[in-house]
């Protein structure tokens, strides 16, 4: 448990950095600035792979499913970068979210900051659970499986442009709860109009965005699920990826139109790791190959939407 806690004091360190220092006046984050935190969070995360070789080597954190350093090691990157390309996906919809509400972009930071923060403990909620159902019952893991190949088919199918937040079930239930103001204020989530306190377009989209989130840990909860169910690699692979998507937001939001086959990657690994859970009690499949499927997955949807000419080419948007 010191070893959670530390982690988890070191994780509220970076949050309260992040906001009280580095981020304290509200500004528009440029594509240098994105690239450079999401430099630092990815190099973060890899780098914390030296602690799990660390931890596990020395006992110095639980050990369920008795893994050795190296393959730990191994789950930990390989869940880390499922972790990251799925939030690839999360990122169109919080552009669109964003868009929708008119979210000025120097605001767009600190409505992440606070979804971020939501996600954190909504994930920790979700993997707790996931793990104890794993343990408890085996078979749990076929109906993990058979969640993300239907998901994947769904992904498969889905076309993007026909998510629109303000038309969504979610909009509908949060106008019921609260009165909503269509007027900015600032960065103020509530205001009062005409002695009334309404949300604002930023609350609004802050509860989407959390709401939206718990959707697509759905899909990558199982899915880190397949490569292990130790809490502790589960864990702070998604976390780490988590603290990251803010800054890769600001960075590939601005590039989602370049990168248009990166969906089909997207299907690609959760249909992989969908067959892997189904055939785990049959078939091992070794962690140097699930890490090999999904770099070769990410890479080639990078390499097709560069190669392969847009029929549709958007205009460049300025920085």
């Amino acid at each position: 448990m010191i070893v959670w806690g530390i982690f988890i004091a070191f994780i509220i360190l970076f949050l309260a950095l992040d906001l009280g220092v580095f981020n304290r006046t509200p500004h528009v984050i440029k594509t240098k600035e994105a690239a450079i935190w999401t430099s630092i969070w990815v190099t973060i995360a890899l780098g914390f792979s030296g602690v799990i070789y660390w931890l596990f080597k020395n006992g110095l954190v639980e050990n369920p499913t008795d893994l050795a350093p190296n393959v730990a090691v191994l789950k930990y990157i390989t869940g880390y970068l499922i972790e990251l390309s799925l939030s690839i996906d999360n990122v169109f919809v919080i552009a669109v979210i964003f868009s929708s509400f008119a979210i000025p972009q120097k605001y767009q930071h600190e409505v992440l900051f606070w979804g971020i923060l939501g996600a954190i403990v909504f994930r920790a909620l979700m993997i707790f659970f996931g793990v104890a159902l794993i343990n408890k019952f085996d078979w749990i893991i076929y109906v993990f499986g058979a969640f993300l190949l239907i998901t994947a088919f769904r992904m498969l199918l889905h076309k993007e442009s026909e998510f629109d937040p303000k038309k969504s079930k979610m909009f509908r239930f949060l106008k019921k709860l609260f009165p909503i103001s269509y007027k900015m204020e600032g960065d103020k989530f509530f205001i009062k109009r005409m002695g009334v306190r309404a949300a604002t377009p930023l609350f609004v989209a802050l509860i989407i965005i959390e709401l939206t989130d718990i959707l697509f840990a759905l899909d990558s909860i199982p899915a880190i699920l397949a490569i292990t169910s130790d809490p502790f690699i589960v864990f702070s692979s998604n976390i780490l990826a988590i603290l990251g998507l803010r800054s890769m937001y600001f960075l590939i939001s601005r590039m989602l139109t370049k990168f248009r086959y990166i969906n089909y990657s997207l299907v690609v690994i959760l249909a992989f790791v969908g067959v892997k859970m189904i055939l785990s009690h049959t078939v091992e499949i070794p962690e140097w190959l699930s890490l090999g499927v999904i770099g070769f997955s990410l890479a080639a949807g990078i390499i097709a939407s560069l190669l392969i000419p847009d029929p549709n080419p958007q205009p460049a948007e300025e920085d």
